[in-house]
């Protein structure tokens, strides 16, 4: 029979998928490899070329990593003022150093990293950072400027390694750290006092190592392979413990990690047992360890933290109990609630405050004219409220009557301490909410009308249990109206004294709004205990942390004619960002990208899927590809090792989330120019195991096999395909798992294929195979 050519692949070398083939595969593999070289090369590479060789790369890598440091270092100390958000970043690293508990919306470890490198270069902490434009003085700042540009200093080598191992082109790798050192946007970033450099190193400190760890991947469990592997973990760790957008590059490691699992389930030579200590390998390195390390900041972050600032507000009460300084910090107060405590009243809502209530009345056309009730983000006397039965004015706190604990679904009235007046509700409409009910203060010494009746309930409790200070979280119901007290967290005209306002909505759902704890509680009667026993345990204070950053980050609001752009502003360069400078005698700083490195950038990303598609639709069809399209291809690693930049932010809300995905588009840059195409086709065969070159076989007996015309041969089974087929070279090797060719994805490649039968060294003569029909 004569050999079979075949047009659908072309690749003129055979070379061994790296880590999805076993040992003996690849082996087998690289002594074929070995033999080609030789017969073509007959003079081996003398050592000294191959030293030289060493020495031009780390000379390479030297003079990219020296022009990254010098952009970035050059002018360092410009402008001697506070800068953009240098304002907000700069402050927290002070409050660190002083010990101070604040919050913000994104993990602590950029903010931790800031101020350890503002303490090791010597500054005190006392700079206010009040607004941009102040003058630093006498106050060390370069030590924080320093740290941020040591790290945005980073991005160029390890962009160019990167592009040197997924391409093996030092030209595609020197375009890249070109890229990337020359683009004013990244490199203005790098130079201030900002999170964007930090989040950017352990982005691409990520990429660098799975990349590497996948250059391992014919070493499996070897030292080095352990190493960039568990990097890795530590990489995702840090990405996500500056900011939320480190989530993006975890789904980029992930998806590549399953791509590497499914391909090692699906390699026949590998017991169960070798691909379990894969998947053992990964779940440690890639999820335990960046969960690990993840936690650990939080631990180091609320340890520093240890004194009350002005983040106690955003928090519990229970929270706010472990800050000293905090009012609540050491305190002693009645467990449980009783009638004729003294309390106050703390919604659950991240900056909204206490019930509190004033002797200003309603304006007149703003409901009934009654005194205001609204919510205080500060400690004040009108925070005060006295919980009575709803049907007696007797004093609870006579020593003549009993001690009587309020339960949950009893019937109370709330009467304001300073004015005597009940917490009251009726039908008329809230004043800045639409059908939402007012809430005001009614009555005279306590006396009011059954408006003032509130049903109190604990929620996920059952009636008859009592209330816990600090603890259990309620809800009060007016009785007649049957809506819930909330806040709806807007904030009241100067009427109002700019304070929020407080509403009684008819929607029972449960939310933050209109959910409540008692902070303060005061009763003589009762025996007081310290609230130590109270204070929430760390899993407690982390859930809670990650809950106000989650709701701070989804209330972020441009204010009041503040300066906004579009989302699509920033990926097309459309307009940049004034950093400092309001006018012509300022030093004037502007972020704005290079337009030459971004719009090729897009454009690189736009030709990337457009010739991927189109490739991948004609390799499905059968199409025969040029061999300097379909060889590039084919020796691509299956994977989403190239198809980070969609994985990433594409529509931004500012310039930081806008770099992330910028840095893979440099490399892509250069691998469209390179290869035309790149291996979303090879992804397509190399998954499928169809269209793969062959591995240890060469093409009709040929050594050389003509450019075009190299085979993947597949072992026909005696008993056909309804009992499986192996994608290997040679003879089929089951341990039990088998590639069903049922499936209708796999039964139109497989009409292409007719069988034949073939002699190779080593295995049974006329053994049957299934080939490419010319």
């Amino acid at each position: 029979m004569p050999p079979a050519t075949g047009g659908g692949l072309a690749e003129s070398e055979l070379r061994p998928r790296r880590g999805r083939c076993g040992p003996q595969a690849a082996r087998a593999a690289g002594r074929d490899v070995a033999a080609e070289a030789v017969a073509r090369s007959p003079k081996r590479p003398a050592w000294g070329s191959r030293r030289f060789e060493a020495v031009g790369w780390w000379a390479l890598l030297a003079l990219v990593t020296l022009l990254s440091f010098a952009t970035r270092f050059h002018r360092l100390d410009e402008p001697p003022h506070i800068c953009w958000d240098e304002t907000h970043f700069g402050k927290m690293g002070s409050y660190y150093i002083n010990r101070t508990f604040f919050f913000d919306v994104h993990p602590p470890l950029g903010k931790m990293l800031i101020g350890l490198a503002g303490y090791l270069s010597g500054y005190d902490g006392t700079f206010l950072f009040q607004k941009p434009g102040d003058k630093y003085e006498h106050h060390s700042y370069m030590g924080m400027r320093g740290f941020c540009a040591f790290l945005g200093s980073w991005l160029v080598p390890f962009a160019y390694l990167t592009v040197l191992d997924l391409s093996k082109s030092l030209s595609a790798a020197l375009l890249t750290a070109a890229l990337l050192t020359f683009d004013t946007g990244c490199l203005t970033l790098s130079q201030y006092i900002l999170l964007d450099p930090i989040l950017m190193f352990f982005i691409m400190a990520a990429m660098l190592s799975m990349v590497k760890y996948n250059s391992c991947a014919d070493r499996p469990f070897s030292a080095p392979w352990w190493f960039w592997l568990s990097l890795t973990g530590v990489s995702l760790a840090g990405a996500l413990g500056v900011k939320f957008v480190g989530l993006f590059i975890i789904l980029q490691v992930g998806l590549n990690t399953i791509a590497d699992l499914w391909y090692l389930f699906g390699d026949l030579s590998l017991s169960l047992v070798t691909v379990g200590k894969h998947l053992t390998a990964r779940v440690l390195c890639l999820i335990v360890l960046p969960l690990a390390l993840y936690t650990a900041t939080f631990a180091v972050h609320f340890m520093v933290l240890s004194k009350s600032g002005p983040g106690d507000g955003f928090f519990s009460s229970a929270f706010q109990a472990r800050l000293s300084g905090n009012n609540l910090h050491n305190a002693s107060i009645p467990e449980h609630l009783a009638y004729g405590s003294v309390i106050t009243v703390k919604n659950l809502r991240m900056a909204i405050g206490y019930l509190h209530s004033h002797r200003h009345l309603y304006p007149e056309g703003i409901g009934a004219r009654q005194q205001q009730v609204t919510t205080y983000l500060h400690k004040d006397y009108n925070n005060l409220w006295i919980i009575k039965k709803h049907n007696t004015n007797s004093d609870p706190l006579d020593p003549s009557f009993p001690v009587e604990f309020v339960r949950h679904g009893d019937i109370i009235r709330l009467e304001h301490k300073e004015t005597s007046r009940n917490l009251h509700s009726h039908y008329h409409e809230a004043p800045m909410t639409r059908k939402h009910y007012q809430v005001t203060g009614y009555g005279i010494n306590g006396t009011g009308d059954s408006n003032d009746f509130w049903r109190i309930e604990v929620v996920n409790r059952k009636f008859g249990n009592r209330i816990k200070v600090l603890r259990s979280r309620i809800r009060f119901i007016h009785l007649v109206t049957g809506c819930v007290l909330g806040s709806s967290g807007k904030v009241l005209p100067k009427w109002g004294w700019e304070q929020l306002e407080v509403t009684c909505t008819p929607y029972l759902k449960e939310t933050l709004n209109s959910i409540w704890n008692v902070e303060d509680h005061i009763n003589p009667k009762l025996p007081n205990i310290s609230l130590d026993v109270l204070q929430p345990s760390f899993p407690e204070i982390l859930l809670e942390s990650h809950m106000v950053m989650i709701r701070g980050n989804s209330g972020l609001k441009p204010k009041d004619n503040e300066f906004t752009s579009k989302p699509w502003h920033w990926p097309i360069n459309y307009q940049g960002l004034r950093f400092s400078g309001v006018n012509d005698t300022d030093f004037r700083v502007y972020l704005l990208g290079n337009p030459v490195v971004w719009w090729l950038n897009l454009l690189s990303i736009a030709l990337y899927l457009l010739s991927g598609s189109i490739i991948a639709v004609a390799m499905q069809r059968g199409a025969r590809l040029p061999a300097e399209v379909a060889g590039p291809a084919s020796r691509r690693r299956p994977g989403p090792a190239r198809l980070d930049t969609p994985l990433l932010p594409v529509f931004p809300d500012g310039p930081g989330p806008l770099l992330p995905p910028l840095l893979p588009s440099h490399a892509l840059l250069k691998h469209v120019d390179r290869h035309s195409v790149g291996h979303p086709p090879a992804a397509l065969c190399l998954g499928l195991g169809l269209m793969a070159p062959g591995e240890g076989h060469t093409c009709g007996g040929n050594p050389e096999p003509a450019p075009g015309n190299c085979l993947q041969l597949l072992p026909l089974p005696p008993s056909g395909l309804r009992d499986g087929w192996s994608p290997g070279p040679g003879p089929p090797k089951s341990n039990g798992r088998t590639k069903v060719a049922g499936l209708m994805g796999l039964l139109r490649p497989l009409q292409r294929f007719q069988p034949g039968s073939r002699n190779f060294p080593g295995e049974p003569a006329g053994k049957q195979y299934w080939t490419i029909r010319p």
